[in-house]
């Protein structure tokens, strides 16, 4: 049997998906690095909901683990929460063929929250408490150092304008934290990566996306309105998402307003302050993604490629 040669049409886009994988191997190896999310002999418990991020993460993690220096084991782990018509067969079927270890934590909050929250009501609040004790509990049973979660780079910043515009607050996804009780340790290693390339990633693998009937369906959330703000400035303003991500790696506590995280009161004359009043000779404005810089100072145009390779895990 003669296979024919593929056309240019598929070889450019073979290309391209080819340059989609290196990019967020890239990427989620040097968020690994930077924030040192995994070490050798960890156990990465791998939180897979069904949907594309969760896929994708689960997905680039085996391609790290495979080249890379150290050894770590991972497990995927899926909560299913019993929402009506859940395809329960899904996952188990496609975690076998991929040859996966993995647990199905079977937990029934679907009930428990239809019960509390009235209807038309954000649910995502008490879901997010609910799963989040019953995983931490699961990574205890499976002996988890790391517990992954899928959320990418445009979650955090939804979260930062969330927290900006309705808690008052600058606060956003952290990449790594430790629960209250000091028990466990989250990391989110998506965080370098824009939705829309794991949107691009998750179709190129066909993954067998699970809606979400619990939250996903619910069109009034404050975050729909946060990510189509987000779109939106995407579409309009060159390197603004860019330059808001920067930010978040850029914090000047002298220049904002926390006492708590600045001692204005004890600032006295002769005492030197980092950034001091340059501030004042400061164009933001004349600041765009070509110029924007990490926390470290570096460019956010700086070869992944070598990052990558200084930290070993691609």
């Amino acid at each position: 049997m003669t296979h024919e040669a593929p056309n240019k049409a598929q070889l450019k886009i073979q290309f391209e998906n080819n340059k989609l994988e290196k990019r967020l191997c890239r990427q989620v190896g040097q968020a690994i690095g930077d924030f040192n999310m995994i070490e050798d002999g960890d156990k990465v418990m791998v939180c897979l909901s069904g949907g594309k991020d969760s896929y994708g993460l689960l997905d680039i993690l085996l391609k790290l683990k495979a080249r890379a220096p150290i050894h770590f084991d991972i497990i995927a782990v899926n909560l299913d929460q019993k929402q009506p018509g859940f395809p329960e067969h899904i996952l188990p079927e496609y975690l076998t063929k991929l040859g996966v270890p993995f647990h199905i934590e079977t937990q029934d909050t679907y009930s428990i929250v239809k019960r509390v929250i009235e209807d038309g009501k954000t649910t995502c609040g008490l879901c997010s408490r609910l799963r989040r004790g019953i995983l931490y509990r699961v990574a205890d049973e499976l002996g988890a150092t790391k517990i992954a979660l899928g959320h990418h780079r445009d979650d955090m910043l939804e979260t930062f304008l969330l927290n900006l515009f309705h808690a008052g607050k600058l606060k956003s996804m952290p990449p790594k934290l430790v629960s209250d009780d000091g028990k466990h340790m989250v990391i989110r290693p998506l965080a370098y990566v824009c939705e829309a390339d794991m949107e691009r990633y998750a179709a190129v693998h066909q993954f067998p996306i699970i809606p979400c009937n619990l939250c996903g369906s619910q069109d009034n959330l404050q975050r729909q309105a946060m990510k189509a703000m987000l779109n939106d400035w995407g579409k309009k303003h060159t390197g603004r998402i860019e330059n808001m991500f920067a930010a978040l790696n850029n914090v000047v506590p002298s220049h904002l307003l926390d006492g708590q995280l600045f001692d204005f009161k004890g600032l006295t004359v002769g005492t030197e302050v980092e950034h001091g009043d340059i501030a004042f000779d400061d164009d933001p404005c004349a600041t765009d993604a070509a110029t924007a810089t990490d926390g470290a100072g570096k460019p956010l145009t700086t070869d992944y490629n070598t990052l990558s390779q200084k930290i070993h895990f691609v």
